[in-house]
């Protein structure tokens, strides 16, 4: 009985950021795409002294790679640099402010300072697997039929992490 009182509080304190995890999963599988962001075009002068080599650098961009060279004009994704005026014409691709957040929150690694809260969300997550168990008697119809449910659920999980 009291596992049932866990389970149900303690979804209750985690809806919220279990809605903010599912959301910024959703936009995740996305990533690939720009389906949720805004573009800006930008257009910078930079020093003089930019060349090919450093332009990456100075545009602030990672990965940066000049895909051709014509006349005075190199060209790059999503983007061109006037050799002559020293001027870069990119667009920007980015996520609006609020999905940035979440999906920055949801991509944590142990060294950002709130990685515990990560930690607790994943073991409450877990702890709500094993409390699910604790929900019906073992001898009713409604556990056993939950049990193949679960059968079928851990199937579809081998299947998707090993195909």
């Amino acid at each position: 009985m009291k596992m049932r009182i866990y389970h149900r509080y303690l979804g209750f304190f985690l809806a919220g950021i279990m809605a903010v995890y599912a959301i910024s999963g959703i936009v995740l599988i996305f990533r690939d795409k720009d389906t949720f962001k805004k573009v800006t075009t930008i257009t910078k002068v930079l020093p003089e002294d930019t060349t090919l080599e450093n332009l990456g650098e100075a545009l602030g961009m990672r990965r940066f790679n000049v895909e051709k060279v014509e006349g005075d004009t190199a060209y790059f994704r999503d983007g061109s640099y006037n050799l002559k005026n020293h001027t870069a014409t990119y667009t920007q691709k980015e996520l609006p402010f609020v999905l940035e957040k979440m999906t920055h929150l949801h991509k944590a690694t142990s060294s950002r300072p709130l990685a515990f809260l990560n930690i607790f969300f994943g073991v409450s997550l877990f702890f709500f697997v094993l409390s699910s168990f604790w929900m019906f008697m073992p001898k009713t119809s409604v556990f056993k039929k939950g049990m193949y449910f679960t059968l079928a659920g851990l199937i579809m999980a081998l299947l998707l992490i090993f195909l």
